[in-house]
C-alpha cells in the first residue's frame, strides 16, 4: 500500500482504507503526518486531518490550580517503564462521547513493537506504586505525535503531560502533534494550523530523516 498525498485528504481527514500496521508502514505515516484511527472489526482507517491540532512547548499554558499541584508534588513521573501498561489502560479508558475505543487489539501489539524499536514512549505517572495515570505516543526527530492518554485520578494525565512537554523541550523537541482539536488540549496551549502548513513542519524536519 502507497499512501496518497496527505493533501488529498478529504474535509473529514480520511486519506486511506487498509493495508496494515507494521512498523514499516506505521512509521512511513507518521513521517508524513498520516495516523491510523478505526474500530475494532472496522478496515483500517488512515487520517491526514485539516485543520491540525499541535502545541509548541514554549506555548504550554499551566493554570494557577495547575501550578498548585505541580508544586505539592503529590505524585512520581517516570518515562518509558511501562509502556503496555500505559497503552492497555489508554485502551480501556471509558471517555465521554465515546462508545467503545478506538485503540485496537491490534493498534496495541503494533505500537508496543514499535516502542521495542525505540520510536514509540509512555509518560507513567505513579501515586505510590500505582500507576494512576499516563500517556503514549511516537518520537520522530524533533517532533512527538501524540497518542493517547488516561487519568485513575483527577488531573494525572495532565500532570504527566506538562512534565513531559517541559522533558521534551529541554531535549530540542519543539513540535507536539494533537492530531485531535479538544477544549482540553486549547486549554494546555494547543493552536490550529492548516494541513498544508502541517505538511511543510514535516517537510522541514522529517522527510530528511527518510532521505539520509
Amino acid at each position: 500500500m502507497v499512501f496518497p498525498h496527505p493533501l488529498a485528504a478529504g474535509k473529514e481527514g480520511l486519506l486511506a482504507i487498509g493495508g496494515d500496521l507494521s512498523s514499516t508502514r506505521l512509521l512511513m505515516a507518521y513521517h508524513f503526518g498520516i495516523f491510523p484511527w478505526y474500530q475494532e472489526g472496522e478496515d483500517i482507517l488512515w487520517w491526514s486531518p485539516d485543520p491540525r491540532c499541535v502545541l509548541y512547548p514554549k506555548d504550554l499554558i499551566i493554570h494557577k490550580s495547575m501550578r498548585s499541584v505541580l508544586r505539592k508534588k503529590p505524585y512520581q513521573v517516570t518515562f518509558n517503564r511501562e509502556f503496555a501498561q500505559v497503552i492497555k489502560h489508554c485502551k480501556e479508558t471509558t471517555r465521554a462521547g465515546q462508545h467503545g475505543t478506538w485503540i485496537t487489539s491490534y493498534m496495541v501489539d503494533a505500537y508496543i513493537k514499535l516502542h521495542h524499536l525505540g520510536y514509540a514512549h509512555s509518560v507513567e505517572v505513579w501515586s505510590g506504586k500505582d500507576l494512576v495515570g499516563g500517556l503514549y505516543g511516537i518520537l520522530l526527530g524533533n517532533m512527538f505525535f501524540g497518542e493517547s492518554m488516561f487519568s485513575l485520578l483527577p488531573n494525572t494525565s495532565k500532570y504527566g503531560f506538562i512534565h513531559f512537554v517541559q522533558q521534551l523541550e529541554n531535549k530540542g523537541c519543539w513540535l507536539i502533534d494533537c492530531q485531535q482539536d479538544t477544549p482540553h488540549l486549547r486549554s494546555l496551549g494547543a493552536s490550529l494550523i492548516s494541513r498544508e502548513q502541517f505538511q511543510q513542519v514535516l517537510r522541514k524536519n522529517l522527510l530528511v530523516l527518510l532521505e539520509d
